[in-house]
């Protein structure tokens, strides 16, 4: 099943937590200026990793467009985000839950079913942006974040 959505703005990418907290990014005990790696990051959402993921997670996702419509309605698409990894060399992600107490009319409309489903292909979609950003736009011997691979 493929979805006919829109391709929407990339997420903003808010001030990053601790690496541990997003998903695809092995623990890091040290953080060092990862601020100008997301910033790098924005861009290359911003240049086409963005559409690449969203469109190949398009092709494989089970959600329908009343499902995608909530979850852009209710911020949920515009609150993934994506953190560099500098020490295990990835790109992580920390896709959204839906809250228990949705606003109306989402909190009414929406089934259980669809709330999992929802979660679940947000989670997808993360995973397929991160993997989009890690393979085809970032360079890991790129200096701008910090790598000479040799």
């Amino acid at each position: 099943m493929s979805l006919d959505a829109e391709v929407p703005d990339p997420p903003t990418l808010d001030d990053p937590e601790f690496p541990g907290d997003y998903d695809a990014v092995e623990a890091v005990a040290d953080r060092t200026g990862e601020d100008g790696r997301r910033d790098a990051l924005a861009e290359f959402l911003a240049e086409g990793a963005w559409e690449d993921g969203f469109v190949e997670w398009t092709d494989h996702t089970y959600l329908d467009a009343d499902q995608f419509e909530a979850a852009r309605a209710l911020g949920l698409v515009d609150a993934l985000d994506f953190y560099w990894n500098e020490a295990a060399g990835d790109v992580g992600y920390r896709a959204p839950e839906l809250a228990d107490d949705l606003p109306e009319p989402w909190g009414d409309r929406l089934a259980r079913s669809d709330r999992a489903d929802i979660e679940e292909a947000l989670d997808e979609l993360g995973r397929t942006v991160s993997e989009v950003l890690e393979n085809r736009y970032v360079e890991r011997g790129s200096e701008a974040f910090g790598y000479i691979w040799e």
